[in-house]
């Protein structure tokens, strides 16, 4: 079955008709040639098609494109307003890949991530749930980040890329 759906993709319109069953990550790949989010292990343990849905941190390869008729979908493309967004920045300073595969969504993840903390959401090990104020040292970063795995293993810059965005 198909169906007809909107969808705001990094501020722009875009109708389409799709399966039922295409994820939103398909979506975007196939349909729209998006291709920031990447597919990863479509299993939503990788975090390589992390995308914002309405603001909030999402796994693209999990969520069916008709159920976001109308949703707000920004991807590592629409962060920056036509410039590098301050964590597209810092991974290229800190140089925070190698592959670069797993990059889009890491530093979509990061932008929602910080988003979070300063909203006062828990990290899942709840460290800071009694905290008037979460703190994003290292370890707070590596928590909240957990779900969104390098293959390369250059963790050791993507922290403090991050964290020169989360800690100005």
């Amino acid at each position: 079955m198909e169906a007809e759906i909107t969808l705001w993709v990094d501020g722009t319109r875009h109708r389409l008709v799709v399966d039922t069953r295409t994820t939103l990550l398909d979506a975007l790949r196939e349909r729209l040639r998006i291709t920031s989010p990447k597919k990863g292990c479509d299993h939503g343990q990788c975090g390589a098609c992390t995308i914002l849905l309405d603001g909030r941190r999402a796994l693209s390869c999990l969520a069916l494109a008709v159920a976001y008729q109308g949703s707000e979908i920004v991807t590592a493309d629409g962060l920056g307003d036509g410039e590098p967004h301050p964590l597209q920045r810092a991974f290229i300073e800190h140089d925070a890949f190698q592959c670069g595969y797993c990059t889009p969504g890491q530093i979509v993840s990061a932008v929602g991530m910080i988003r979070e903390a300063a909203e006062g959401w828990p990290s899942a090990a709840g460290k800071d749930q009694d905290a008037a104020e979460v703190v994003l040292d290292d370890e707070e970063i590596r928590e909240r980040m957990a779900g969104n795995l390098c293959r390369c293993g250059a963790y050791a810059n993507i922290v403090p890329a991050i964290a020169e965005v989360a800690r100005p």
